[in-house]
């Protein structure tokens, strides 16, 4: 199979976050100056050079609601990252102008699709409205939020590339670094991702993590019902079920950079209770 090699890429620093909120304020048509500057700034840091299928595409989707100040940057990072690329923003009925921003990245990117929702559903329902869009060979799920850092991706993807393994998980607790923040959020991470593994026999340390990459194909026959943060393990049980003969789950470190409740983090303890109760009804129920 022929292949095609990603190009070495200059290192940049990102841009001073704490001036997003106030950048995001303004009006639109200096906005929309300023989004064609943020995407035209160049690419993230350097990761490596790894080779792709000739054809070869990435569905990157990213379920959004009310991160107008972060949504264009996280927009950025993603399409630095030096992989044939389509992005499927699905904005979960946003009410703080995060609409408005995708709009404008829209008219301005060729590869960027958009699903506007009516009403809000939670972060299942939108990656369920997002896969359904999705055209790549490989999907991966990016949250808006920037806790995550897009310029992981490749070193991510790269076990599905040399046909290692079908789905990758990147754990936020094997060793990359990570900030410090809530003790009871790591312990009920672990004791979910615990749980999680008794079921269906995993051995993750990262059950909950954003990101989860695999194969299109691996989404075949699989109904995705959880409308909230369920959809972790939900997608998770369904996956060890249906591994057809066997599919093939890898586990890889991602840094983290949590956000505070402040900050606009938005689990909480009754997504917890959920994930408990999703848990039991995935894998027993389907």
């Amino acid at each position: 199979m022929s292949a095609a090699i990603l190009p070495f890429v200059p290192a940049r620093p990102a841009d001073d976050l704490d001036s997003l909120v106030e950048r995001m304020n303004a009006r639109p048509e200096d906005r929309a100056a300023l989004l064609r500057k943020l995407l035209g700034d160049g690419p993230c840091r350097q990761l490596g050079i790894y080779p792709l299928p000739a054809g070869f595409m990435l569905s990157v989707v990213i379920p959004v609601y009310n991160e107008r100040a972060w949504v264009a940057e996280l927009v950025r990072r993603v399409q630095a990252v030096p992989i044939p690329k389509e992005i499927i923003l699905v904005d979960d009925a946003s009410t703080d102008g995060t609409r408005e921003v995708i709009e404008e990245l829209a008219e301005i990117m060729d590869n960027l699709h958009v699903v506007l929702r009516e009403r809000n559903g939670g972060k299942g329902a939108a990656l369920r409205d997002g896969f359904q869009r999705a055209r790549g060979d490989v999907i991966v799920v990016q949250d808006a939020d920037l806790e995550y850092d897009p310029a992981e991706l490749p070193r991510l993807m790269q076990p599905i590339i040399e046909d290692r393994a079908d789905v990758v998980f990147g754990s936020r607790f094997t060793g990359e670094s990570h900030r410090v923040l809530y003790f009871w959020h790591s312990i009920a991470n672990r004791v979910l991702t615990t749980l999680s593994n008794m079921f269906t026999n995993l051995n993750l340390t990262d059950m909950e993590t954003c990101y989860k990459i695999f194969r299109r194909e691996v989404l075949d026959g699989v109904e995705l019902k959880s409308n909230r943060f369920g959809f972790e393990p939900e997608f998770t049980a369904k996956i060890a079920k249906r591994r057809q003969p066997n599919w093939r789950v890898y586990e890889i470190p991602v840094s983290y950079s949590g956000r505070t409740y402040e900050e606009g983090k938005k689990i909480g303890l009754k997504d917890a209770f959920s994930a408990f109760y999703c848990i039991f009804r995935y894998w027993i129920f389907n």
